[in-house]
Order: structure tokens, then sequence, then C-alpha cells
């Protein structure tokens, strides 16, 4: 990010969101203040690539709130998300009980309070912003036993060492459970996925938020039980694409091919 500006990745998956709704009526993940949020018409052309990535950030926010939904019938009451940027779950929260804290760089978050009073989107009581770095910043938060931690769309921008802290932070909490995505590395992926993959670097980089990390399963599945999750959930493509879009197993591998986004739940049960 530069100083300053707020994040222009937060504002390309908020399109993606917006987007979802009007191209697929919301589908996979309804969303009444996405497009209101954004303040612009979002970008409907389907570039090469364009759907996957929108269908994979719908994916990764329903199955983030479905999670979310689980935990707040056992007992949770507290949601912390990570990178909020212009996410809107605070603003549509169904629970009332369910105190959320929007933890972000300080000028994203101006950026988004700007755009809430835009749009006439009304701040709950049960939402506090906390402003973190999370590459100069260490996490410190008073979370309570059972808290929720929504992580989504920030992990491939942190350094291998801003991940595995924020993780350590996280997993301290008692009963905590966690939400994030990932991309793989390119080991493996095929000539188009790899031009795909050097694009969005490349934008991803000329906006100032170079990507910095990838992981395997199995490296991120040890990054999260050496933080303490001791329950661990990983959805690959072809399990998205069955989960969410309904493909029969085989179809979905065929389809799926090797690496892109994952997405992963991480629960301490102690």
């Amino acid at each position: 990010m530069e100083t300053g500006q707020p994040s222009r990745t937060a504002f390309s998956a908020a399109r993606y969101r917006a987007a979802h709704q009007l191209i697929e009526g919301g589908e996979i993940f309804t969303d009444p203040l996405a497009v209101r949020i954004l303040g612009v018409p979002p970008d409907a052309e389907e570039a090469p690539g364009r759907r996957a990535m929108r269908l994979f950030i719908a994916a990764r926010t329903r199955f983030a709130e479905d999670a979310l939904a689980a935990a707040v019938a056992h007992g949770t009451r507290q949601l912390v998300v990570l990178g909020a940027g212009l996410d809107t779950f605070a603003y549509r929260n169904p629970w009332p009980q369910l105190r959320v804290f929007e933890v972000d760089h300080p000028d994203t978050q101006a950026w988004k309070r700007h755009r809430l009073a835009d749009a006439a989107i009304e701040v709950p009581e049960n939402l506090e912003y906390v402003p973190v770095d999370f590459e100069r910043q260490a996490l410190r938060l008073a979370a309570e036993p059972g808290a929720f931690f929504l992580w989504l769309g920030v992990v491939p921008y942190l350094t291998h060492t801003a991940v595995e802290a924020t993780l350590g932070a996280i997993g301290s909490v008692t009963g905590a459970e966690v939400v994030l995505d990932y991309p793989t590395g390119v080991a493996g992926l095929d000539e188009e996925s790899l031009r795909r993959r050097q694009r969005l670097a490349e934008r991803t980089a000329a906006v100032g938020e170079p990507l910095l990390s990838s992981f395997e399963p199995d490296e991120m599945a040890a990054l999260l039980r050496g933080a303490g999750f001791d329950e661990v959930e990983d959805l690959a493509r072809a399990d998205i694409l069955t989960r969410f879009l309904g493909l029969p197993a085989e179809v979905a591998a065929a389809r799926s091919g090797v690496g892109g986004g994952h997405l992963v739940r991480g629960r301490r049960t102690s």
C-alpha cells in the first residue's frame, strides 16, 4: 500500500463481490450492500479469468460466513475481520449479540468510512474499528474465548513471517476459529494459468501491493497446527466447485487443474 492511500486490491475485491450480485444474481453469496458501498458500477466485462476470480471471491465469503453462522449457533459472540477492506458483514450482521471488530490499515479504514457515509450505510453500535498495519505491527486484541477471525484476501500480500505471526496471535485465543484464503505456488501450473498469475502479480505490484506469499496445503496445515489449531479444513479448487457450484466431483476435478486459491478454516478446540 502507498502511504495515505487506501488498498487498491480491497477495492478490486469489492468490485468482484458487487459484480457477482449483478451477473450471477448472488447465486453463491447474496450481499445487498455490495453495490451500494462500491459507489461505482462494477465492471461486468468477461475478460479471461475474470469469472473464475469473481466466483472464487463469492465462494470464499460464503464459506467464511457459513462457518461464522455455525460458530454463532455454538456461542461465539465476537468476530474480528482482519483486513476488512469494503467487507459489508458488520453492516448487515443478523446477530445483535455478535460484536464485530474491523482491523485494517488506518488509511483504508478512513476511506471505507467515507464510502459508508456517501452510501448512507449506517455504522452499527456493535462495531469497533481497530487500525493495524500487519507488516509493521503485531496484532494485539483482547479477543474473548471462542472469537471468530475472518481473514480474506490478505495472506498473499504479506510475508511468510507476518502470516505466521498473525496466526500465532489468533491461535493464542482459547477456542478461536479462523477462515482465510491463500494461493498455492506456481509449480505444475499450465501455461495459461502461469500467464494469469503473472498478470495478477504485475497488476498488484503496479499499485504498490505485490504478491509476497504462497503456500502448499501441507505447509499451511503445519502453520495452523503450529499456531494451536487442531481442526483444519482446506478446500482446493475442485472442492470449491463441488460445494458452491454443485458440480459432480469428477467434473470439478477435470475443470480445476493444478494450483489456484484455497479456502481454509482452522479451529482451536481447547
